[in-house]
């Protein structure tokens, strides 16, 4: 679904039909301690950008607002996790490395001699 800043994202939905004002991140719910959606953190978040950049089925996202003083520099902190090789991910948008050997786009085909 579209987001108050203009991006594609899986985790985010609206319900305006028939009076209704509904609008969350089900991506800061789903993650414990998560805090508060607000939709201007929609333009602040990375959560789009990783899943255009990387579509793993083994890659799980955590979602957490980050504070700021007095309501300024507030966003969203990513973290993300590999269930296949069960490790913390560093750079989201690449992942872990391991998944990507199983697949034969990613893979130099053999040089015939």
């Amino acid at each position: 679904m579209i987001t108050p800043a203009g991006s594609d994202c899986p985790f985010y939905y609206e319900d305006f039909h028939r009076g209704r004002e509904r609008q969350e991140c089900r991506l800061i719910d789903g993650t414990p301690n998560g805090g508060t959606y607000a939709p201007d953190l929609c333009a602040k978040c990375a959560v789009p950008g990783i899943v255009r950049a990387n579509a793993c089925p083994n890659l799980v996202l955590e979602a957490r607002v980050r504070k700021g003083f007095l309501g300024l520099m507030r966003g969203v902190d990513v973290s993300a996790y590999c269930t296949r090789t069960m490790q913390n991910v560093a750079e989201p948008q690449i992942g872990c490395g391991q998944c990507h050997k199983e697949f034969p786009t990613f893979v130099t085909p053999p040089e015939d001699t």
